[in-house]
């Protein structure tokens, strides 16, 4: 592999000027840089990003965790970050955490010791109040887009979940419904927790009755919704609409619905939430709440970037809003 040392020699020029030229560090004469740039073509020269980055102090890397998981949600802001990384010229490297605390603590081991120049955290079944995320490793940006209790200094990004759930069930009110049920998340999740909040809200707002026994916890998958609307199924009469706090477990009951001859929405009437990309493709198209998923990936590194220029450490949270999309899957009353 040629190294500047090979381009000085055959260019007959001194490896700092070769160094100038190539990272146009400097002004060099036309001949000069005209004689270097042929060399270095001539020698199939590839500079060394290593070699730079222990000379600038930062590798243009950034580190992201994420829990492994069913639901598109995850891959869409994924998606969103890498984009984002890509514009501003950085690399994105994605480990896998599995829900494993253990191969989480590894991953952020090797991640650091990579001398990443930030951390991006989607792991939120990791719920180890005091872990320090820096004990061994020089501190880094950091910013979460979904994590469980935090215990170091972060950026937060959040989807106002509260008002998401608001939203879902006022819709389901406007529409004409009364009789009104919720399939949670986990509910040692903030997430789900505010999105119940959301929909006791509108409900008692509205002056309905919360029927406790039309609650019921689910995992924030398809299976996990299946299970949940079994146990509802449990109770002597339905409620005509349900606010499902996620389009994986939503598609879920749409399913099993279907397989005991309950039709969506002549017979029951189903809000998501999350709007992944699939929710528009099911039957029928799901009415969902959108959370701006690409927006949540490119605003996690534009906030990274932002403390790495500032260099001083930050605990902001922001959060974004989220909106309704009608679709197909509520009946007006």
């Amino acid at each position: 592999m040629a190294t500047i040392k090979d381009i000085a020699k055959l260019a007959k020029a001194s490896t700092s000027t070769v160094s100038h030229v190539l990272n146009k560090s400097r002004f060099v004469s036309p001949e000069i840089t005209e004689r270097v740039n042929a060399a270095a073509k001539s020698l199939n020269y590839a500079p060394s990003a290593l070699a730079r980055s222990l000379k600038l102090n930062h590798t243009r890397t950034f580190g992201m965790l994420v829990t492994t998981s069913t639901n598109p949600f995850f891959g869409e802001v994924v998606k969103g970050v890498e984009r984002r990384c890509y514009e501003k010229g950085y690399t994105l490297i994605l480990c896998n955490t599995e829900g494993d605390s253990e191969r989480m603590k590894s991953n952020l081991d090797t991640l650091l010791q990579k001398r990443v120049d930030g951390l991006l955290l989607m792991c939120s079944d990791f719920k180890e109040e005091s872990f320090d995320l820096f004990a061994r490793h020089q501190q880094v940006p950091t910013v979460v887009m979904d994590w469980g209790p935090i215990g170091f200094p972060s950026d937060k990004i959040q989807d106002n979940s509260h008002h998401g759930g608001y939203l879902a069930t006022k819709h389901l009110i406007e529409q004409g419904h009364t009789k009104i049920g919720c399939l949670t998340g986990p509910l040692d999740k903030l997430p789900a927790q505010q999105r119940l909040s959301g929909f006791i809200q509108a409900m008692e707002e509205s002056g309905l009755t919360i029927n406790h026994d039309w609650i019921a916890e689910g995992d924030f998958d398809c299976e996990g919704g299946v299970t949940a609307f079994q146990a509802l199924q449990q109770q002597v009469e339905l409620p005509t609409a349900l606010f499902i706090c996620n389009d994986m477990m939503a598609m879920g009951v749409i399913n099993q619905a279907d397989k005991q001859g309950i039709q969506v929405p002549e017979d029951l009437s189903i809000v998501g939430y999350d709007d992944v990309k699939i929710a528009k493709f099911i039957t029928p198209s799901l009415t969902t709440i959108h959370q701006p998923k690409h927006r949540l990936g490119q605003m996690a590194v534009d906030t990274l970037l932002e403390r790495i220029e500032t260099k001083e450490e930050s605990n902001r949270v922001i959060q974004l809003e989220p909106t309704l999309v009608i679709r197909d899957s509520v009946k007006r009353l």
